[in-house]
């Protein structure tokens, strides 16, 4: 019995819905969760010298970015990515205004 064309079109459809929405993720949820744990980084290695703690929170940024492109796109659904990404951009950006603030004391 042959698909009919509106259920192969809803399915390739709701594929390429899925594949924009974990690219906006990774691109977007990505940066954002890289940029909050860098500066969480930074703001753990205050005690450096400003230009040796800049380069050494920077430089593990570029392998966080590659490794939550990937888990983006591995994860079961785009959903579930967006709830990870903000969760744990939340997390560290809670975290990093704690370190910043003078919160652990």
């Amino acid at each position: 019995m042959p698909i009919p064309v509106y259920s192969r079109l809803s399915t390739m459809m709701r594929h390429r819905v899925s594949v924009a929405s974990r690219t906006l993720a990774a691109i977007l949820g990505g940066y954002a969760l890289t940029s909050a744990l860098t500066m969480l980084l930074l703001a753990a290695l205050m005690p450096m010298p400003e230009t040796m703690a800049r380069v050494s929170a920077l430089k593990p940024g570029f392998l966080i970015y590659l490794l939550i492109l990937l888990w983006v796109f591995h994860a079961r659904s785009a959903t579930r990515a967006w709830a990870w990404l903000a969760a744990w951009t939340g997390v560290a950006s809670a975290l990093c205004w704690a370190v910043l603030k003078g919160g652990w004391s």
